[in-house]
């Protein structure tokens, strides 16, 4: 998913240039705009954490590009062509290092693994939106 300040900043099409120069192909991919309710849903795991309001509101501050992405091994692979949450520390070239302004807007959300990129791709899409 890319995030509000990546969206506001005009770097979609270029973030997903490079999740499909990666290899890997979009199954589903829309424009939205999560409340904060619908945001405290997604993030409902962190509810107990003390960043979870301030997720919440940041989450619903403006348009998101959910996708969904298929690709052998596609959530290590994702995860490595992301780079590391805080974009200080992530590798050259990653998505976080070329668009992330901080830990907290880091530019895109990937899941961190197979069962919960099925939970999340069916949270933003009905099975009729995936092709």
């Amino acid at each position: 998913m890319i995030k509000p300040d990546a969206v506001k900043d005009g770097h979609s099409g270029a973030i997903i240039k490079m999740i499909e120069e990666a290899g890997f192909r979009i199954v589903a991919l829309k424009k939205t705009h999560l409340t904060a309710a619908r945001a405290g849903e997604f993030y409902a795991v962190h509810a107990e954490r003390p960043f979870y309001n301030d997720l919440c509101n940041y989450m619903s501050s403006g348009a998101i590009v959910p996708m969904i992405l298929e690709k052998e091994n596609a959530v290590a692979d994702f995860r490595t062509l992301i780079g590391a949450t805080n974009p200080a520390n992530a590798d050259e070239g990653t998505i976080r290092k070329l668009f992330a302004k901080s830990v907290e807007a880091n530019a895109i959300h990937g899941s961190d693994s197979d069962e919960n990129a099925g939970i999340e791709g069916n949270f933003f899409f009905a099975h009729t939106e995936q092709y």
